[in-house]
């Protein structure tokens, strides 16, 4: 339950700091079956409390799935994914019965292994990893520069580890203390060293974010087709007369394809040319026969009227866009197709970047933007600006469009880049490379925020080095295992 409220829009970032103190408590002294169990439990009700939106979004948009059939789906993804605290909970247990109060120690090493797997394995799902709760505290997140999140994330399991050693061991409370005492004494100097740190720009751009707060239930209806594009035009209008010269639009903004409809190009290259404009626009992509193959995508349009740039996703959303292991899930297929039109799209491969001006900026599409290695990669090839786009309408006011705006705004500390956030029905907004919040909107408004941010060539430390620290963690926790192994 201490971890449910870690995180919005229920939480607050500092129940984070204590939340694993009775789960650590509880394992000190359970091992094999009982500490797996302990850790499963935490998992599954954890992933509950922060994945209940799944439900409303099946139930909604399942294409007439009964009610109970919604909530068991989302009660299954949380179970199936409740195994990654369950291998937490046997680890520390082990290593708590094998060296006594100490081993604890292992558990910051324990929690990040199991976090580096969820992004690498069981359909590659890292929704609200521990550290994206601290996004309010931007002090304690400067860590993500040369960590990226799984350092934030070490940090809090660390604090909870000492608090329950000082609750287990009184002979050793005052060690443990003075070492917590120490832990947050470096992580809020250092954090607050961080954030005095001058940043080295090389250009600015004023960008323009369309939101244009289009319901879900709307957003697709043909008599409201031409409606929504005139809305995102009129809201373009109003970014440029307040000076911005790259307006970014959200995900899937634009209900046609932009390829085939030459009215809503025409429209476009219009606008571009007379305000001297770049357009950057959810719109996907699909392949003449004989391969027909559709891409979520988005395209940027120059001030000459032309495409500079097609972007395709690269991280689908499983389940959602594509169906994991889809030989034995065949029976999930028609669910995609009654939320999509479509069976299944195709992912993008290459990284491409958005050329503007003598700058490059890079985008992440939705979901993908919770994966920090593929934000890296724009970065090494050259991204001076991150841009994100989405359509969060799907999770109504539920805590999820909150959740997606605090992982994305971890991007911006990483990779020591701005942050421009543009989405269907908010959170849209800019962060900057300390991870500060500029400006953001509020759910389900038409708004146009415009801001001046500027292009870094700087590279962090997380930048060069990628997850290093994280498969660290995961090398020592088999070392850990392994010398346990040894001492029984």
């Amino acid at each position: 339950m201490l971890l449910i409220l870690s995180f919005p829009k229920f939480g607050h970032a500092l129940v984070a700091w204590i939340a694993l103190v009775p789960l650590l408590v509880a394992l000190h002294g359970a091992t094999g079956w009982r500490a797996a169990r302990l850790g499963y439990v935490t998992g599954a009700v954890s992933a509950i409390g922060l994945l209940y939106w799944t439900a409303f979004v099946v139930f909604q948009y399942g294409g007439g799935i009964p009610r109970v059939v919604a909530v068991l789906i989302t009660l299954a993804l949380c179970f199936a994914f409740a195994v990654f605290p369950l291998l937490f909970g046997w680890a520390t247990g082990r290593l708590a019965a094998a060296f006594g109060t100490r081993g604890l120690l292992g558990a910051p090493f324990l929690w990040v292994a199991t976090e580096l797997l969820r992004v690498h394995t069981f359909f590659q799902f890292p929704w609200c990893l521990l550290g994206y709760s601290q996004q309010p505290l931007a002090p304690v997140i400067q860590i993500a520069s040369v960590t990226a999140v799984f350092g934030v994330s070490f940090v809090l399991v660390a604090t909870s580890a000492l608090l329950a050693m000082a609750i287990l061991d009184a002979r050793e409370r005052r060690l443990w203390l003075i070492g917590l005492v120490t832990l947050q004494g470096a992580v809020w100097g250092v954090g607050a060293w961080m954030l005095a740190r001058p940043l080295n720009e090389t250009g600015r751009i004023t960008v323009g974010l369309v939101q244009g707060g289009i319901r879900q239930e709307d957003k697709w209806q043909p008599e409201n087709a031409w409606s929504n594009v005139s809305r995102h035009l009129e809201l373009t209008r109003d970014a440029a007369r307040r000076g911005a010269r790259l307006v970014v639009w959200p995900e899937s903004a634009v209900p046609f394809l932009y390829d085939e409809e030459p009215e809503l190009s025409a429209l476009l290259q219009e606008l571009v040319r007379r305000d001297a404009l770049y357009v950057y626009f959810g719109n996907d992509d699909r392949e003449p026969p004989p391969h027909a193959r559709i891409f979520v995508g988005a395209k940027l349009l120059a001030p000459d009227g032309e495409i500079a740039a097609r972007y395709r996703k690269m991280h689908l959303v499983p389940f959602g866009e594509y169906v994991p292991l889809q030989s034995v899930l065949y029976f999930v297929g028609p669910i995609i197709g009654a939320v999509a039109d479509f069976p299944s799209f195709t992912p993008g491969q290459t990284p491409v970047l958005l050329p503007v001006g003598d700058h490059v900026a890079s985008t992440a599409i939705c979901y993908e933007v919770i994966y920090p290695d593929l934000i890296r990669r724009f970065v090494r090839d050259g991204s001076e600006l991150l841009t994100t786009i989405t359509n969060d309408a799907w999770y109504g006011r539920s805590s999820a469009a909150y959740q997606h705006w605090d992982q994305a705004s971890m991007r911006a500390i990483e990779e020591g880049r701005y942050l421009a956030r543009a989405a269907n029905t908010g959170i849209s907004g800019f962060v900057d490379p300390y991870g500060q919040v500029i400006a953001k909107t509020p759910l389900f408004e038409q708004a146009t925020v415009v801001h001046d941010v500027r292009f870094i060539t700087d590279r962090t430390i997380y930048s060069r080095i990628g997850d290093l620290v994280a498969w660290l963690s995961l090398a020592l926790t088999a070392a850990a295992l392994l010398s346990a192994w040894r001492v029984r």
